[in-house]
C-alpha cells in the first residue's frame, strides 16, 4: 500500500487509519485536503477511483479547525477504504485511544456523532453507554483532584509481546540506584499532592524487587487513606512475605494477571510461571483480602477461540473484584514486533464480544476502555467489574479527569486545567538516564505543580 497527502502532519494519522483494513496490499491511495470556513473537503482516490466528501462545522480557533480538518480527513480515508475494500471496522473512523473521553466531549449528541458521523457500530456505542453509567459514582472533576503513580520497571522476565522500559531483575545492576532515586523522588513529590483520589505502584513488576526495597519504597509513599494498587502482576513474583508487606502497608488492591491459562502459551510469550501457579497465588491473595484484578489478553500467538474461552471461564470461575481484557497490540520495542510486520485478526473479534458477554452474565459491568495503535481487529482493551469494586485510578487516568502526579522512570505526570487544557512532564525512559537526572526531574515537577 502506497499514501500520499499534501499535509505532512496528517500522513501518520491518515497510514494509522488505513493499517486497520485488511488486503491493502497494491492500493495506491491519495488524499487531497481543504477548508473553505466551516466547509472540509476531501478527495480520496484509491487506485484511480475517486471519493468525494464534504462536511460543514464551525470552529473558533486555529487549534479547533485543525482537529476538526484531522477528524474529517480521516473520516473520509475510512469510508472511501471501507467502500472499495468492501469492509467495515467495529470503531468505524474512530482511532483515538479514549473513546469514551471523546463521548463526554461530544455531550448528549455523542451517540449521534460517534454512530451516524464516524460509523462506530451499535455494539461499540452501547458499549460507551454502560461504561458511562457505570461510571457514574466516581466520574468527578475537580481542580486538585489527584492520583498518584509510581512507576518500577523491572520484571523476572520479559513478555514476548512487551514494549516498556523495563528490566529484568536479576541482570539489571541498577536496582539498588533507582530504587534510591525513585524514593528521593517520593518523598520530593508528596507535597504537592492535594486531594489524593487514589495510589498506583506499578511497573514492571513492584513484587519482583528484594523485600526490602519494596518496603523502602513503600515507605516513602507513606499512609494512604484511599484506594491503594500495587500491580503484583506475575504470579511467579507473588509471595507470603510480599504480600503480608502489602497487607502491613494498607494497600486495598493488587493485580494478579494470568493472560492466560494455558501452559503451551505461557511458556511461547515468555512466562516463567504455569497456569497452576495463578490459581495458587490468586488464592494465597484473596487470603489476605485484598481487592484482586486479573487481566487476559486476547489474540496471543497460537491461540484460538477456545484456548481464549477456557482462559476467560477460568477467569470468572475465580471470580476477581475485576478483570481487564486486552487484545494484543503489536507494539514498537516488543520482541513480537521484531517477529511479525502485522497481527493476523483471525478470531479477535469473537474472542473480544464472548469477554464482553460473560462479564456481564457474570454480573460485572464495563467501567473504562482505551485503545491502542496496531491493535488486533481493530478492537479495544476494556475492564469490568463487581459493583463497588471499579477502580478509581484507571477512570482518571483513561478520562482525563484528574491530575496525575507520576514518579519514576517513563512515568508522565499530567496537570488538569479544568474546561483548558492539560500540560504534561514525562521523564527519561532510560533507567540509567532517569538516576542521573533525578535532581532535575524534582524541579521541573516542582514547577508543573507548584
Amino acid at each position: 500500500m502506497e499514501l500520499k497527502t499534501q499535509l505532512d502532519w496528517l500522513y501518520p494519522e491518515l497510514l494509522e487509519e488505513a493499517k486497520f483494513f485488511e488486503n491493502t496490499d497494491g492500493l495506491e491511495i491519495i488524499c487531497i485536503h481543504s477548508d473553505n470556513g466551516s466547509l472540509f473537503n476531501d478527495e480520496i482516490r484509491i487506485n484511480g477511483k475517486a471519493y468525494l466528501f464534504t462536511e460543514k462545522r464551525e470552529y473558533f480557533s486555529d487549534a479547533e479547525k485543525k482537529r476538526y480538518l484531522k477528524r474529517y480527513a480521516k473520516l473520509a480515508l475510512y469510508k472511501a477504504m471501507s467502500d472499495y475494500l468492501g469492509q467495515t471496522l467495529p470503531w468505524g473512523a474512530l482511532t483515538g485511544i479514549r473513546p469514551v473521553k471523546f463521548a463526554y466531549n461530544e455531550g448528549k449528541e455523542w451517540r449521534k456523532e460517534m454512530g451516524e458521523v464516524l460509523g462506530v457500530s451499535k455494539n461499540k456505542l452501547d458499549l460507551v453507554g454502560r461504561i458511562i453509567e457505570a461510571q457514574k459514582p466516581v466520574y468527578k472533576i475537580e481542580e486538585g483532584n489527584c492520583d498518584f503513580f509510581v512507576g518500577i520497571p523491572f520484571c523476572s522476565s520479559r513478555c514476548l509481546y512487551c514494549s516498556f522500559m523495563s528490566s529484568e531483575i536479576g541482570k539489571s545492576p541498577l536496582v539498588d540506584d533507582y530504587v534510591d532515586a525513585l524514593v528521593k523522588e517520593i518523598k520530593a513529590a508528596k507535597p504537592l499532592i492535594k486531594n489524593l483520589r487514589s495510589v498506583y505502584v506499578g511497573g514492571g513488576t513492584p513484587v519482583s524487587l528484594p523485600i526490602s526495597r519494596l518496603s523502602d519504597i513503600l515507605n516513602a509513599i507513606g499512609e494512604v487513606n484511599c484506594e491503594y494498587t500495587v500491580e503484583a502482576g506475575r504470579p511467579d513474583s507473588i509471595n507470603e512475605d510480599n504480600l503480608k508487606l502489602l497487607k502491613e502497608r494498607g494497600i486495598t488492591r493488587i493485580c494478579v494477571n494470568p493472560q492466560t491459562f494455558n501452559d503451551k502459551t505461557l511458556e511461547i510469550i515468555g512466562r516463567k510461571h504455569t497456569a497452576k501457579d495463578i490459581y495458587d497465588k490468586y488464592e494465597l491473595a484473596k487470603k489476605y483480602g485484598f481487592s484482586v484484578n486479573m487481566d487476559l489478553i486476547a489474540g496471543l500467538p497460537g491461540e484460538n477461540f477456545e484456548d481464549f474461552k477456557f482462559s476467560m471461564d477460568e477467569a470468572m470461575r475465580l471470580s476477581p473484584d475485576d478483570i481487564t481484557v486486552h487484545t494484543l497490540s503489536l507494539k514498537k520495542g516488543s520482541r513480537l514486533k521484531e517477529l511479525v510486520d502485522r497481527l493476523p485478526d483471525g478470531e479477535i473479534d469473537k474472542m473480544i464480544d464472548y469477554s464482553t458477554y460473560t462479564a456481564i452474565s457474570c454480573g460485572y459491568e464495563p467501567y473504562y476502555t482505551y485503545r491502542q495503535k496496531y491493535m488486533a481487529g481493530n478492537l479495544e482493551n476494556t475492564g469490568y467489574a463487581k459493583n463497588g469494586r471499579i477502580c478509581v485510578y484507571n477512570i482518571d487516568v483513561m478520562e482525563e479527569i484528574a491530575d496525575n502526579l507520576a514518579c519514576g522512570a517513563n512515568a508522565v505526570s499530567k496537570r488538569l486545567f479544568p474546561g483548558e487544557r492539560i500540560e504534561r512532564y514525562g521523564a527519561p525512559k532510560d533507567i540509567l538516564t532517569y538516576i542521573n537526572k533525578i535532581d532535575e526531574i524534582i524541579r521541573e515537577k516542582n514547577k508543573l505543580f507548584g
